[in-house]
């Protein structure tokens, strides 16, 4: 009896041993089958198509990287999002406005069909390039990220005293108002793509000699530059908005001006960083408007009637003809950092 009982215990836990190796087999085997990512670009929407028409903020980056791939659905986000996966490399837009960025950005890191253990995360996309620093066509390395409706702002019509600032600091919101990403990432990536050269249009020329007579820092090719953005789920343009980005830039006390303003970078610096990401995200905004009106224009001709000639349009007033062209820029600049990454050598 004693025999057997050994013999029996002895089987039951050769056969455990069995089940845990091929359990463990599996479960390497299922890890071995996720897609491996060393580069996540986070473009935020595409015109229309995801190639073969006028470029959104996707387009470039698509045809070179992804044309020929995989893609995916995310389960449980609005309407279709779509992860594109090919060899290394996935791309995804996330969506405009805060809300939408920041949950589509989680729920791609959170699909447990990728392996994002060692990826970079690229962030890009357009937006408006603060007056008396950038121009139409320059490409910006962020290194910080504000959010410009944390705060109180006040209508202009209503305070007290004239001035040229209608908003206000409010400590409590410190905390997840701004958000500096990792200085010496963002310094390898200035270093490696400063001198990339950046195209512009002949249209667009003549809109700033137009606008910025003798202005030296209008008076220039685009080029790379760091700095600052400001994100707003609400696409605001005009001086007093101006005035209250470079207010918050400095109440933050950024390392670098007010450059660009935009809809989502503040958002998708919060998912990223709650994934443990922080340290391997990169931002590159492209301006493909200015953060105030062009002479002549306001608000109700730019917005106040329904035009198809949206900022993306080649016939926008907003963005001269620069849209297209900026894109292309941008994607100058982000290529050169994903072929040193899929090379090892980043």
């Amino acid at each position: 009896m004693k025999i057997s009982k050994t013999i029996k215990q002895i089987v039951s836990f050769a056969v455990a041993i069995l089940l845990i190796g091929t359990l463990a087999g599996c479960s390497s085997k299922a890890a071995d089958q996720r897609n491996h990512v060393k580069v996540l670009i986070l473009p935020k929407f595409e015109v229309d198509a995801i190639s073969g028409d006028f470029p959104g903020e996707a387009q470039c980056f698509y045809d070179e990287y992804l044309a020929g791939g995989d893609s995916y659905q995310i389960d449980g986000c609005p309407g279709t999002i779509e992860v594109y996966y090919k060899d290394g490399v996935a791309l995804c837009p996330v969506g405009q406005g805060k809300v939408t960025a920041a949950l589509n950005t989680a729920a791609v890191l959170s699909d447990a069909r990728f392996d994002f253990s060692e990826a970079y995360v690229l962030s890009v996309g357009c937006g408006g390039a603060a007056e008396g620093y950038g121009i139409l066509g320059d490409v910006f390395v962020i290194s910080a990220a504000v959010d410009f409706d944390l705060g109180h702002s006040a209508d202009p019509r209503e305070m007290e005293n004239e001035t040229e600032t209608t908003w206000f600091h409010d400590e409590s919101f410190d905390g997840s108002a701004v958000i500096r990403l990792d200085q010496e990432l963002t310094d390898r990536v200035y270093g490696m793509i400063k001198d990339i050269p950046m195209e512009t249009t002949e249209q667009t020329v003549r809109f700033l000699q137009k606008e910025y007579p003798g202005e030296d820092w209008a008076d220039r090719q685009p080029r790379i530059l760091r700095g600052t953005s400001v994100t707003s789920d609400n696409f605001w343009k005009g001086w007093y908005g101006h005035q209250n980005a470079l207010l918050i830039t400095e109440c933050y006390s950024c390392s670098d001006p007010f450059a660009i303003t935009e809809m989502e970078d503040i958002a998708v610096c919060q998912a990223v960083k709650r994934f443990g990401m922080l340290d391997r995200l990169i931002i590159l905004r492209a301006a493909v408007n200015m953060d105030v009106f062009p002479s002549g224009v306001t608000p109700e001709m730019l917005w106040g009637t329904a035009t198809e000639d949206h900022l993306a349009s080649e016939n926008s007033m907003e963005s001269v003809d620069i849209f297209e062209t900026a894109m292309r820029n941008c994607f100058s600049a982000g290529r050169v950092l994903i072929d040193s990454i899929l090379e090892g050598t980043f």
